[in-house]
């Protein structure tokens, strides 16, 4: 379903944890054959993707919480306007 929303997107980077889930052999191969980039948290390493999550905290407290949008385009407008700023 999100490959269909984003309009089947190529080479886009997927982050993940390392769950049996997304090392399984079916998961990594549906991510080859849309043509997207797999990258996975190291196994055991809580800091691995901590700078990410720190900043979709930020956003979303800062840009997002309490916010109302029309439209989705509003809301990614919106999202753009705040990555400028920074």
């Amino acid at each position: 379903m999100a490959l269909w929303r984003r309009k089947r997107p190529i080479g886009v980077i997927v982050h993940s944890n390392c769950g049996v889930q997304y090392c399984s052999h079916e998961y990594q191969s549906l991510l080859v054959a849309h043509g997207l980039i797999c990258n996975m948290s190291k196994k055991e390493d809580c800091f691995d993707n901590a700078a990410m999550e720190s900043w979709t905290g930020s956003l979303t407290v800062e840009a997002i919480h309490g916010e109302k949008f029309a439209t989705r385009e509003d809301a990614k407008k919106h999202v753009f306007e705040y990555r400028r700023v920074l």
